[in-house]
């Protein structure tokens, strides 16, 4: 049962950086240590790496949004800088993608559904959410484009990734489409014949793409 540990139910959602990235950091590391059975000392130097990379990467803070993004970012290189190693490239991937993607899963898809459904107009409540995002969640590290923003239609499109250019820069760009692949945790909620609206997102940055495009349109 779902407890909306990120509050999303509520209507009028905000992000909260800092109760977020706790919430995501404590389910990566959790779920990593059960599913490898990684023991304790284990766990506890991917921790310590992924706070010296914290410090070296520090530069890369543009803003407050990019400070909780940038640890957020690197909890994968650290746990994949360990594993690459031992399970090799594409089970590494897999197990990191893994503890990402599934702790939160259930929450965010029926914490989504819950507030789409209780909405006066699910677009725009839907919209709403997504420009809210752009402001307090993602920030200056990102590059958003809206070529279409009206009352049928809301097509944003990242230019910039953050989360890919952080990975980037600590050689490790093919995890990119796991940071990618949570978002369908909430995109799964949407039901375009109960909520009049429906989502496409083609390509992302992470999977080859010129950009991200996250297109919202209500049903015909």
């Amino acid at each position: 049962m779902s407890t909306d540990r990120f509050g999303l139910a509520e209507g009028e959602y905000t992000p909260d950086p800092a109760k977020d990235l706790t919430l995501l950091l404590d389910g990566f590391f959790e779920h990593l240590a059960r599913a490898l059975e990684l023991p304790a000392d284990r766990l506890g130097a991917i921790r310590r790496r992924h706070a010296e990379l914290e410090e070296s990467n520090a530069h890369l803070i543009v803003d407050e949004p990019a400070r909780y993004n940038l640890k957020l970012t690197l909890a994968l290189v650290a746990a994949y800088q360990f594993l690459r190693p031992e399970l090799g490239r594409d089970k590494a991937i897999a197990a990191i993608q893994a503890a990402f993607v599934e702790p939160y899963a259930e929450d965010m898809r029926s914490g989504t559904r819950a507030m789409l459904d209780a909405a006066p107009d699910p677009f725009t409540a839907m919209v709403d959410m997504a420009k809210s995002r752009e402001k307090y969640a993602f920030g200056a590290g990102f590059e958003f484009r809206h070529a279409a923003d009206d009352d049928r239609r809301f097509f944003e499109d990242v230019h910039r990734c953050f989360y890919h250019d952080v990975l980037v820069a600590n050689g490790a760009p093919e995890l990119t489409p796991s940071m990618c692949a949570f978002d369908a945790n909430w995109i799964e909620a949407i039901d375009p014949a109960r909520h009049g609206f429906r989502f496409e997102r083609r390509t992302t940055i992470g999977m080859g793409g010129t950009h991200c495009p996250f297109h919202f349109q209500r049903n015909e």
